[in-house]
C-alpha cells in the first residue's frame, strides 16, 4: 500500500476527516503497516496500550474473557479505529482483538497518536463520542447476554 493510498484510507477514519492532507501523510508515514492471519491476535487484554490501529483491509473480534470463556463482543471493519482507549486512559488492555480475516492495519504509535490529539481537539471529541456509542452497544450486548443466559447483574 502506497503512502497516498494510507492517506486516502487515513481520510475515511471519521475522526481524521477534518485532518490537513500533510498531517495525514506524516502520520501514514511515522506509523507501521502490520500484517495478521485470521486468527492472530493483535494484542490480549492486559498487554501494555502502546498504540492504536486502523483497519485498512479485513475484519476483527473484539473479546472479552468470561467464566465460559471467551465472548465476542463486537467487531471491528475497515477504517475503525481500535485501541485507543488503553493509549488515552494509560490503562493495560481491557479486551482482546483477533483477526477475524486476514488483516492490515496501521499502527500508530502512542506517543504520535497523543501528539495529534493535542494538535487536533476535534479528534478527542470525535474518540470521546465513538467511545460513548462503543459503550452503549456494549451495555445492550451484555443485557442480551444476561437475558440469554437468565443472570441477573446486581450493582450496589
Amino acid at each position: 500500500m502506497s503512502l497516498e493510498s494510507e492517506v486516502q484510507a487515513l481520510r475515511q477514519v471519521p475522526m481524521f476527516r477534518d485532518v490537513d492532507k500533510g498531517r495525514l501523510k506524516l502520520l501514514a508515514f511515522t506509523s507501521d503497516r502490520v500484517r495478521f492471519s485470521e486468527g492472530q491476535f493483535i494484542f490480549k487484554r492486559g498487554d501494555a496500550s502502546d498504540a492504536a490501529y486502523v483497519i485498512l483491509e479485513g475484519e476483527a473480534h473484539v473479546l472479552v474473557d468470561t467464566p465460559a470463556g471467551p465472548l465476542k463482543v463486537t467487531d471491528f471493519h475497515v477504517y475503525d479505529i481500535m485501541g485507543e482507549m488503553g493509549v488515552l486512559a494509560e490503562i493495560p488492555r481491557s479486551a482482546s482483538i483477533r483477526a477475524a480475516t486476514n488483516l492490515m492495519v496501521l499502527r500508530i504509535d502512542k506517543q504520535v497518536f497523543l501528539e495529534l490529539l493535542q494538535q487536533f481537539p476535534q479528534i478527542a471529541i470525535a474518540i470521546m463520542r465513538e467511545l460513548a456509542h462503543r459503550l452503549e452497544r456494549t451495555t445492550a450486548r451484555l443485557a442480551e447476554v444476561a437475558q440469554l443466559s437468565d443472570t441477573r447483574l446486581i450493582t450496589e
